[in-house]
């Protein structure tokens, strides 16, 4: 199937403008319209409420193009609405200057390795097929299901078909990027020059320079976007000291878009802990009663997601959070065996400790990932060159930060700084992380850069006074940045067109797709018409059941692969 530029970028836009309209709508039914969200806010909140009703509506019917079609079509109807009613003109340029760089990412040759093993069968089920339970036994990617599969399902569209399984990724690095961009602006007209504005530049050379690589994201990296996101919003409430209105509806879209892309991440609820305790500081306990007693919608969005995220994989495993096996009931008919699960939880921790790998495993990987006796082999194998080659890109970054700002003269310290309780959280996640999962794709990137990127901004804000520069200073680093994403991107997209088949070209925009991409998909209808065709042979009935809901259970018990 052939896909032309010009098609290519109509449904892009499509897509694009839909998912704003849908934010514009669900705040209006939530009765927040007015208060003054920007379009990249508008956008984050249009990619919640679309994987809420994503989910929740794959109980009942699968997301095929008619479908689709016509949730597309409400989103651009919404997004009209928005035009004539709240949309600001400067916003609007910064929505549309910010995507037609973001093309450049998502023109794709070659995917990661696990899009075409799960992430495209996951979603590519989605579209064929309403809820089906016990499907983990199928394909060991199947039991970590992601938001981001449920999302990008809803883009399955007429002429460009599967070709639009990355607009999930693209759009939420997209719409981070315009409120990284809205942030440093207004920190600009309000001549407001502290670490915060050093900060935001330092996340948007980040996310635009080391995530550059659409194809790469998966869900971790969308996830860690994210995560950079919730930290910036944290850092601003407990430095306003006044009334933040949109601080509650940020925060929890963004966690919940966060847990719900990678369940690891209900680790991040630690977070509560250091807000807790500036509502407390700031005598904003009613606030906190409201939570308590559901009167806040968007908890209860919050709330509704975490509920349908942990039905989904029970579903699908009969694990709430797999592989944490004490969440896991081995009696029900599709349930993975408790057993199976600690040996696929001591498989991941074994590969992030770099104790497997393509071609290789340790000996006796139970001793291995114990305490620490993982961490010289990990430092040997993993810690060079990855994690320290990261490091090397982090400190150039830092050294062109330095050599713009830094400046015999600088301010005297400000002592009321509100970031040490985050920061602390932040150290606590850090020796977490480096405990039990050490990989850079399991949040070690966002961890890293947050543990070294606080403290840089913090000393970089003591030399911001030369105000008639620094403007142009930032607008510099963000040119620099920008040219950084476009290029890389022009020079992979070349390399990738000369390296693998068949080519880009402007009347073929579109990577390949070839039949391993379909082999759970079939696995799936072969069983469901031997079921239907079941004539009460014991030996192909005993491999199904069916609930009233009229949905299939997968009870066969199909050995799994232990692939990464």
């Amino acid at each position: 199937m052939e896909i032309n530029i010009f098609k290519f970028i109509f449904f892009y836009c499509l897509i694009i403008v839909s998912t704003v309209g849908y934010g514009y709508f669900f705040l209006k039914i939530s009765r927040k319209e007015n208060q003054n969200f920007s379009i990249g806010f508008i956008g984050i909140i249009g990619i919640f409420s679309l994987i809420l009703y994503s989910i929740l509506s794959h109980f009942f019917y699968k997301h095929g193009e008619i479908h689709n079609s016509f949730i597309i079509i409400f989103g651009v109807y919404n997004f009209v609405k928005y035009l004539k009613s709240e949309a600001n003109k400067n916003d609007l340029k910064i929505f549309l200057v910010t995507f037609v760089i973001m093309f450049f990412g998502i023109i794709i040759v070659k995917n990661h390795d696990d899009f075409s093993y799960y992430h495209f069968q996951y979603t590519y089920y989605i579209t064929q097929h309403p809820l089906l339970i016990g499907i983990g036994k199928f394909n060991h990617g199947f039991r970590t299901p992601s938001s981001i599969f449920y999302l990008n399902s809803l883009f399955y569209l007429p002429i460009v078909k599967y070709y639009m399984f990355n607009m999930g990724a693209l759009m939420i690095m997209g719409f981070s990027n315009i409120i990284i961009i809205k942030k440093i602006k207004n920190y600009l007209d309000n001549n407001e020059y502290n670490y915060l504005l050093i900060l935001n530049l330092l996340i948007f050379s980040f996310i635009n320079i080391f995530f550059y690589r659409l194809a790469e994201h998966g869900t971790d990296r969308s996830a860690m976007i994210l995560v950079l996101l919730f930290i910036l919003e944290l850092l601003y409430f407990v430095n306003l000291k006044s009334n933040y209105k949109n601080f509650y509806i940020n925060v929890f879209v963004i966690l919940g878009l966060i847990i719900s892309l990678k369940s690891f991440y209900l680790l991040y609820l630690i977070f509560t802990l250091p807000i807790l305790f500036y509502i407390f500081k700031y005598k904003k306990t009613n606030e906190l009663l409201d939570l308590i007693k559901l009167k806040n919608n968007f908890f209860n969005y919050f709330c509704l997601l975490v509920v349908l995220l942990l039905t989904i994989n029970f579903f699908s495993t009969g694990c709430l959070v797999y592989p944490i096996y004490f969440t896991c009931f081995e009696n029900f008919s599709w349930s993975v065996s408790i057993k199976e699960v600690l040996l696929m939880n001591n498989w991941y921790e074994q590969w992030s400790k770099a104790g497997a790998g393509p071609n290789f495993r340790v000996d006796n990987p139970e001793t291995y990932i114990e305490k620490f006796n993982w961490v010289s082999h990990w430092f040997n194998e993993y810690f060079f060159n990855k994690v320290s080659d990261f490091i090397g890109g982090l400190i150039i970054m830092y050294l062109i930060y330095f050599s713009f700002f830094l400046r015999k003269s600088k301010k005297k310290l400000v002592n009321n700084k509100n970031f040490y309780l985050i920061y602390l959280t932040v150290l606590v996640l850090f020796f977490e992380w480096f405990y039990n999962h050490p990989a850079l794709r399991y949040g070690g990137y966002v961890l890293i850069f947050l543990l070294f990127s606080i403290p840089v901004s913090v000393f970089l804000e003591k030399y911001l006074i030369d105000q008639k520069n620094i403007k142009l200073k930032v607008l510099v680093l963000l040119f620099i940045t920008v040219s950084v994403f476009i290029l890389r991107n022009s020079e992979r997209i070349i390399s990738e067109n000369k390296q693998y088949s068949p080519k880009i070209t402007v009347n073929k925009l579109n990577y390949n797709i070839d039949k391993k991409y379909f082999n759970i998909d079939e696995k799936f209808n072969n069983q469901i018409s031997y079921f239907e065709q079941c004539t009460g042979l014991k030996k192909v009935c005993e491999q199904f059941t069916k609930n009233k809901f009229n949905k299939y259970i997968f009870i066969k018990k199909i050995p799994i692969k232990t692939n990464n």
